[in-house]
Parts: structure tokens; C-alpha cells; sequence
């Protein structure tokens, strides 16, 4: 048979990192305020900015920490 079978699946502590990024951009009661700003923007909508870049760091590392 195809060893791909037997090295696929399965769970690994990398994929925690997945649900940090979701509970952190899904409580905005932690980032729902105006100060401090950032360039004139507020808080609120750099924070979000950011987490778009960690997310892709983050969803890098778990790629490459998982790959075979």
C-alpha cells in the first residue's frame, strides 16, 4: 500500500496555534477600544490588521512543522 496512508492524519499540538488566532479575533471585547492609535488609526482596526499577518505566520509555522 502507499505509506502516505500511515504518516497522514492524526492529531498534533501545532494545531493549537489555529485556535488561539480564532479566539483571539473572535472576542472583541479584547481589542474594542480607540487608544492607543497607531498612524491615526485606531486600535481597533490595527489589531486586526496585525492578526491578519500573525495568522499567516502562524498558519506557516503549522504547515511546516506538520509537513512530512
Amino acid at each position: 500500500m502507499n505509506n502516505a496512508d500511515k504518516t497522514r492524519g492524526g492529531w498534533s499540538w501545532w494545531y493549537l496555534l489555529f485556535v488561539i488566532q480564532f479566539v483571539v479575533i473572535l472576542w472583541p471585547p479584547l481589542y474594542n477600544k480607540i487608544a492607543p492609535t497607531f498612524m491615526g488609526i485606531p486600535f481597533f482596526y490595527w489589531f486586526q490588521m496585525l492578526w491578519v499577518i500573525v495568522s499567516a505566520v502562524f498558519t506557516a509555522v503549522v504547515y511546516l512543522a506538520t509537513a512530512d
